[in-house]
């Protein structure tokens, strides 16, 4: 690529028949002046133009980093339901084995009472037989004529004077 220095530095061979020095020189300084504003100008509009790139470049940069992270987050929350769900079902399977706990453990209890209860009323029953066959003995003992009431002579009856 030709630059500003190179035009500036050029030298021509002097021919016997060549143009006017001095206005291809002023020309030469006027194509430098004007090739020196372009070059510049261009220059800069590059600086420009890969200034651009290097932003468009980061923005695209930033772009798919936030989309990898919207999917990263997308996923965590996804994980994060998943387990809370999962969580919450094994709460509430926890939850139904100790009510099913409770409640068997409140069946045995009950049963236990009631075989208690009917134990109480077997032993009762038996004490009721037992004591009414006594009662009923003694009163059979009682009605039977080997039952006598001893004579008065035959008891030693001492008579109290309760005026003494």
């Amino acid at each position: 690529m030709l630059t500003p220095l190179d035009i500036h530095n050029k030298e021509f061979k002097k021919a016997l028949r060549g143009y006017d020095e001095v206005e291809v020189d002023a020309f030469l300084d006027e194509v430098i002046k004007d090739f020196e504003a372009l070059y510049r100008e261009n220059t800069a509009l590059k600086e420009k133009v890969q200034s651009s790139v290097d932003r468009a470049d980061t923005v695209v940069g930033m772009e798919e980093t936030l989309k990898k992270t919207l999917v990263v987050a997308q996923e965590s929350a996804d994980t994060l339901k998943m387990n809370a769900r999962r969580e919450g079902e094994l709460i509430i399977r926890e939850a139904e084995v100790k009510a099913q706990q409770i409640i068997d453990e409140a069946m045995q209890r009950a049963q236990k009472i009631v075989a208690e209860h009917d134990a109480v009323r077997k032993d009762a029953a038996v004490c009721r037989a037992r004591l009414k066959t006594i009662l009923q003995a003694q009163l059979d003992l009682l009605e039977s004529s080997e039952w006598k009431f001893p004579s008065e002579e035959s008891v030693n009856v001492r008579k109290f004077d309760l005026k003494n």
